[in-house]
């Protein structure tokens, strides 16, 4: 689950304001529990337990359901995920582009694969020789199990602009057949041939369904992703706002006509759980691929 600053978030940041609901998690990340279990483990009325687990349904953080005359309680969410507004620095200026997920310029991926369009899915899945098709163009959601794609986009520096900072924003998740919540994969981001680092994805989610997903897609395949935002600097690069590795904006070709974008599973990837990408009309960002060159 990802939440944001927006009062949509409000409902789960309220549920996990209580000591006695946190405990309730912790026992149902052991095993689904009964309200009478739940009770006798906190030594609380049935009543009182009734009442917070109200609270974690509405939060859609667990699911309540009926076996014989109990109503049992699961956890339904594994990881809670936080993103705060980005930081911009308004002393730079900024050229900006977004590509939209289906308009790479180069793949080569394995199954499970595919890719999905505002009404259907584009192409036959798990196909390769349908990510050429001229239809791709439209897609708002890519995934594959091994190999790599690769964007290109507009370097609009001119030579008397200096690159400060170069950030990359983009909704990523695992790829799973349907979908598997604790599925890591480990995620390889290239800019101009350079290889940045590997980011370890933990999941392909469809636990809630993906704020701008379609109807068309079905409930228990991929809803949404993690947005990550990439930053390199003159001194490194984070991810999220965290140090991330010690590529700098000296070791990225500068010169070209285009930023190159790739993202990858090496052969020789730890865990090799696939990618997949969310675009405009996916997920639980309606944006694309987002590139910013901060530039003085």
């Amino acid at each position: 689950m990802q939440l944001d600053l927006s009062n949509e978030s409000l409902p789960v940041y309220e549920a996990l304001a209580s000591p006695v609901r946190l405990q309730i998690m912790r026992l149902l990340s052991e095993r689904p529990r009964s309200v009478q279990d739940l009770a006798t483990a906190l030594q609380l009325s049935s009543p009182i337990v009734t009442k917070h687990l109200d609270k974690l349904v509405a939060a859609k953080i667990i699911d309540s359901h009926r076996v014989g005359h109990k109503k049992v309680s699961t956890l339904r969410v594994d990881t809670i995920d936080v993103k705060f507004p980005q930081q911009v620095y308004p002393d730079f200026k900024v050229h900006r582009t977004a590509i939209p997920v289906g308009h790479y310029t180069a793949y080569h991926v394995a199954p499970s694969c595919g890719l999905a369009g505002p009404d259907d899915y584009i192409g036959r899945v798990d196909n390769p020789k349908y990510f050429m098709l001229a239809d791709r163009v439209k897609a708002g959601m890519i995934w594959f199990n091994d190999g790599f794609v690769e964007y290109q986009t507009p370097n609009f520096l001119r030579r008397r602009e200096n690159l400060e900072m170069l950030d990359l924003s983009m909704e990523l998740g695992s790829e799973f057949p349907f979908s598997n919540n604790t599925w890591p994969s480990d995620i390889t981001f290239f800019i101009n041939g350079c290889e940045i680092g590997t980011w370890r994805s933990p999941g392909d989610f469809s636990d809630i369904r993906g704020k701008y997903t379609p109807d068309w897609v079905p409930d228990n395949v991929n809803q949404y992703g993690i947005l990550k935002i990439l930053r390199v600097t003159n001194h490194g690069t984070y991810l999220d706002g965290q140090p991330f590795a010690a590529v700098n904006l000296d070791d990225l070709p500068q010169d070209s006509d285009v930023w190159t974008i790739r993202f990858e599973i090496k052969p020789d990837a730890k865990k090799s759980g696939g990618c997949t990408i969310f675009g405009k009309g996916f997920g639980n960002y309606d944006q694309n691929i987002n590139l910013a060159a901060y530039y003085s």
